[in-house]
């Protein structure tokens, strides 16, 4: 089975260094773990890019975003002509993200 490319979107990429820039800030040895975290998460998406949830909001369903937790943060990511996933954005989810998306 070939994997699936991954992409980020400059939104995604932006969403990624400020989480990891002010978690840096107070622990650094922290971001990295973190950094690490996301990076594992999102490299599982090569081989099973269905294991995120689907969303709740009709909207987003309709887009075709999947959610995938990675700690306290959701990772929105899309499958795109059954064979790229791209990452569009990285939130707190403690936020309220419907406007981001």
């Amino acid at each position: 089975m070939p994997k699936y490319l991954i992409n980020f979107t400059e939104a995604a990429e932006q969403d990624l260094v400020v989480i990891v820039e002010y978690i840096a800030n107070d622990n650094p040895a922290a971001a990295l773990k973190l950094a690490e975290r996301f990076e594992q998460s999102i490299l599982q998406l090569e081989d099973f890019p269905l294991i995120g949830a689907i969303p709740k909001n009709r909207r987003l369903i309709r887009q075709g975003y999947r959610m995938l937790l990675v700690d306290s943060y959701v990772v929105f990511y899309a499958l795109l002509n059954n064979e790229t996933v791209e990452i569009r954005r990285i939130v707190s989810g403690k936020r309220d993200y419907q406007f981001l998306l």
